[in-house]
């Protein structure tokens, strides 16, 4: 063989491998759009990721994922909704309630999983919890619906008081339901409510210094992913001021926080990577069911009811799934 042939046959074996990757197919691509900041919660990313590998799928490996993130602006969302479409994800990972009404508004025909604490059908997300219909379907937090019961909570723990206070905020889907069924319940108890409203940052030392004011005795905290993303910070608003407070995840009580009652959010989240990957997997979005976990749980801070110099009564206590001492 001449030396020139040589040549030309060692250029053609090291271009094959080349051209081979060059064929290979591009991964799908997620659109995950957040309405917290990058950083927040890691660990319900991880639960996210860990729901994608139940289903077969690992970022950087055979999915990729472009993340949006709001900054707990409800305002970028639609943008950033649009900028995932334009860049034709396979599926969206609508993540928090602001998001999936975005979301929806930007596309008619990309997947779209959503995770949100209040009615889907309620909101027109989807036409039935069994046969979502279109392009939409998701995991519904247990959140709204059960406002009532965490203002019934409350009171068990200060049934001295007849003024209490929640927290919603006005820019949520389902603000109007909140604060509905949280004076209905308020009606039921024979108490008074006050319904503050908090979108910002800046909204929620306003909020706490006029609790005093209203003679409010305790304070249940709305279900929104503002207030979920600020749960140290609210905690320690409720301690500084002494205002017994109850909210919907453990993060809350973890943080010094009174009580919680709520759902697993980081399951939540697992759930909503498992649907993720079975729309990549080829299924879709109307054969797939609105999941709705059942399971709740109690925990109460003793060390913060001592704080605040409260009783926990023992019927409480025997019903708690976790007491922090």
């Amino acid at each position: 063989m001449r030396r020139r042939e040589f040549i030309t046959l060692l250029g053609g074996a090291a271009a094959w491998p080349l051209a081979a990757r060059a064929q290979q197919p591009a991964l799908p691509v997620i659109g995950f759009l957040n309405t917290r900041t990058p950083g927040a919660d890691p660990h319900l990313l991880d639960a996210f990721r860990r729901g994608l590998k139940e289903t077969g799928y690992v970022e950087g490996q055979n999915v990729a994922i472009e993340y949006r993130w709001a900054f707990n602006e409800y305002d970028r969302l639609p943008a950033l909704a649009a900028d995932l479409v334009r860049r034709q994800v396979t599926v969206i990972a609508a993540i928090g309630s602001p998001s999936a009404p975005a979301a929806k508004a930007a596309t008619t025909t990309i997947p779209i999983v959503f995770i949100i604490g209040f009615d889907p059908v309620e909101v027109g997300l989807v036409t039935s919890l069994n046969r979502p219909g279109g392009n939409l379907t998701g995991v519904t937090v247990l959140g709204v619906e059960l406002g009532s019961k965490r203002l019934e909570l409350l009171h068990e723990l200060v049934p001295t008081t007849n003024i209490l206070a929640a927290l919603v905020n006005p820019d949520t889907p389902a603000a109007e339901t909140q604060s509905t069924e949280l004076h209905t319940a308020a009606r039921t108890f024979g108490l008074k409510l006050h319904v503050l409203h908090a979108s910002a940052e800046r909204d929620l030392d306003t909020v706490f210094a006029t609790l005093h004011q209203l003679g409010a005795g305790g304070l249940v905290i709305g279900n929104d992913t503002f207030f979920s993303t600020r749960s140290e910070q609210l905690a320690a608003l409720a301690l500084r001021h002494a205002i017994p407070a109850i909210f919907q995840y453990r993060q809350f009580v973890e943080a010094s926080g009174l009580m919680s009652y709520g759902g697993n959010l980081s399951d939540n989240y697992r759930l909503t990577g498992v649907y993720t990957g079975r729309i990549l997997r080829g299924e879709k979005p109307n054969d797939l069911p609105v999941m709705q976990p059942t399971k709740v749980e109690l925990i109460i801070n003793l060390k913060t009811a001592k704080v605040l110099g409260l009783e926990v009564p023992p019927s409480l206590l025997a019903r708690a799934d976790e007491v922090i001492e």
